[in-house]
């Protein structure tokens, strides 16, 4: 088979299957909106840093971020644009992040209540359109058809490189099939097979999940990805925890890699999109 023979959307979505990925409900999110503040939406957050930096904000005056969570990137841009807008299928997202805007005086931002497959068809097109650490949806051939739609200049996603959360030595450890999720290069090839030639660079941040500092972090982080653990399940991490610690071993890494894919909103794009 040639590679324009493969259906990266429907293999993305075949992944996706094997994985038993299911998607969190939106209450999960409201639950873990105050802390997602202060570790993923920190203006000094590496990964924010490093995403900002490779942006270009040149003749743009708006901006969307789709799945913006506590505001981590529209508040942290919203100084070099004239309006920003946020949507996610989180309430408690966004009251978090209409909490962070009035605290930091910021005017001219707009949070919306609306998830990657509702309609957009009410949603301003905006300069640029950034999708951060929220591609993981069920759909991504149309996720990014509706992002490109969404933007006039300039489009920004970023995606995992790993394919698991959780480290796969704890996956077998606790007697847990190994869970491999679709990451980045799917993207990368549903969006050649949609005429777009994206660029690819990498970001390297915190790995949000990656505190052990105590076991019940540890528990709280696997539980979060993997579900809840049984009681066998529980002893068998514990016992690896207390293991890796003993003997000073990682238990979880203190980084995770992100790839950053971003293209040109121009003629060369589909028009189809």
């Amino acid at each position: 088979m040639l590679i324009d023979e493969i259906d990266f959307a429907a293999l993305y979505q075949q992944q996706l299957t094997l994985a038993q990925r299911t998607e969190k409900a939106p209450e999960h999110w409201d639950k873990r909106a105050e802390k997602m503040a202060v570790t993923c939406a920190n203006p000094q957050d590496p990964y924010l840093v490093q995403l900002i930096a490779k942006m270009d904000f040149s003749n743009a005056k708006t901006l969307l971020d789709v799945g913006c969570g506590p505001g981590s990137v529209c508040l942290n841009v919203a100084d070099k644009l004239e309006h920003v807008y946020g949507i996610d299928y989180s309430k408690g997202m966004l009251d978090v992040a209409e909490k962070r805007a009035r605290a930091m005086q910021l005017e001219n931002v707009t949070l919306t209540r609306r998830a990657w497959e509702e309609s957009w068809d009410d949603l301003p097109q905006c300069d640029i359109a950034v999708a951060s650490r929220s591609t993981l949806v069920g759909d991504l051939r149309r996720a990014m058809q509706k992002i490109h739609q969404s933007a006039r200049l300039r489009v920004y996603t970023t995606h995992t490189v790993s394919p698991s959360f959780v480290n796969a030595e704890v996956q077998r450890v606790i007697g847990r099939p190994v869970i491999e999720l679709p990451n980045y290069i799917y993207a990368v090839n549903v969006l050649y097979q949609l005429g777009i030639h994206a660029r690819v660079d990498f970001i390297r941040g915190p790995n949000c999940q990656g505190n052990t500092d105590t076991f019940e972090r540890f528990y709280e982080s696997t539980s979060w990805s993997l579900g809840t653990l049984n009681d066998e399940e529980q002893q068998r991490l514990f016992d690896y925890y207390t293991h890796q610690k003993k003997h000073d071993l990682t238990i979880a890494s203190s980084t995770r890699d992100w790839a950053l894919i971003s293209w040109e909103k121009n003629a060369s794009s589909l028009e189809a999109l």
